[in-house]
């Protein structure tokens, strides 16, 4: 998804891959290196006794290390329904050198590609029907999970929402969601969700405006997902939902450069969710 960190950071991580094979009892390392962002995870295809897997490696400075993002996919594991299609964790190791603090996830090898390498959409596709009935049926059967996980903090909304959108955010309806649904995210042309770090509740809408908004570049998919979901974006329930997604996007536009092309589409999408809005009186 992102390209390869500095030298010392890519030589630290590839080590530390290295001894989560070790760990883990994998005979080869064999799918390349995927990495996050600056360099915080590396995944790959791996090469267990007997078959094939995905390893995703996690680090973070030693006394950062634990929390949302961190415990995420071991939560998911362990509280969304096996009938939500995404990758089983089959195990995991946590170990820490010098200022370092690592976690190795072990999951299922899904055959199916990321519908993109980017989060955002840059060409067309062509996912079926059944695609999207599929889709629908995972994020219904997300909504409803209880949990005291947080994908966005209502903190952030009330202060961040207004300085970056112009519109002050009235009544929140909140639901249980993935928290980071976009295109390098879903496989197809079968489904399957990807990473499970930012799971939680969040404003109704929210995945579909994440979604709608990092399609912009192809108007005929950014219009397939506004119909797919008419039931949420541009209604009084999910504008809370598409307002947050838009927030996050514009200030993560100054460091990531595929959200900083992104920004002008997004912007123009606020005119439109700020021509609908009705002013409250003073």
């Amino acid at each position: 998804m992102f390209t390869a960190p500095e030298p010392a950071i890519r030589d630290r991580m590839l080590t530390a891959r290295d001894h989560a094979c070790a760990l883990l009892g994998l005979a080869d390392v064999a799918g390349g290196e995927v990495w996050g962002y600056a360099g915080r995870t590396l995944s790959g295809s791996v090469k267990p006794q007997g078959g094939a897997a995905w390893l995703r490696l996690v680090s973070e400075p030693a006394d950062k290390a634990g929390g949302k993002l961190w415990e995420g996919p071991k939560e998911a594991e362990a509280s969304v329904p096996p009938t939500v299609p995404r990758p089983r964790l089959l195990g995991l190791k946590d170990w820490s050198v010098e200022d370092w603090s690592y976690r190795a996830e072990l999951y299922q090898l899904v055959n199916t590609p990321p519908v993109s390498r980017s989060p955002v959409l840059r060409d067309p596709v062509d996912l079926p029907d059944a695609w999207w009935h599929d889709l629908h049926q995972a994020l219904d059967q997300l909504a409803p999970i209880a949990t005291d996980r947080v994908a966005v903090r209502e903190q952030y909304i009330r202060r961040r929402v207004p300085e970056f959108t112009g519109i002050t955010p009235g009544e929140i309806t909140w639901t249980t969601a993935h928290g980071d649904l976009h295109w390098a995210n879903l496989t197809g042309p079968r489904l399957a969700l990807l990473d499970w770090e930012a799971w939680g509740t969040a404003p109704t809408g929210y995945d579909a405006a994440n979604l709608y908004l990092h399609s912009l570049p192809v108007p005929d998919l950014a219009e397939r997902v506004r119909k797919e979901f008419a039931h949420l974006l541009g209604t009084p329930t999910g504008r809370v939902g598409e307002l947050t997604a838009c927030t996050e996007i514009l200030q993560a536009a100054p460091r990531v450069p595929f959200y900083a092309a992104l920004a002008d589409g997004v912007r123009q999408h606020l005119d439109h969710l700020n021509a609908s809005v009705e002013r409250p009186r003073t």
